[in-house]
């Protein structure tokens, strides 16, 4: 599945397209949510949160 078609699947609200792009951005999310060596967790649920909002908010 590619992920233009994933993207439309998350915006209509298919949770298995959300959560293989939450999946997918996972990594990325850590990277940025590892403060001074320390996972902060609320930051990570933050950027968790954000994303989901882009995925609603960006336009195909």
């Amino acid at each position: 599945m590619n992920f233009e078609w994933m993207l439309r699947s998350a915006k209509a609200g298919n949770e298995d397209a959300i959560t293989a792009i939450l999946l997918m951005y996972r990594p990325l999310l850590l990277k940025y949510a590892i403060i001074d060596g320390v996972l902060d967790e609320d930051l990570y649920q933050e950027l968790s949160i954000i994303l989901l909002k882009a995925i609603k908010l960006f336009k195909i």
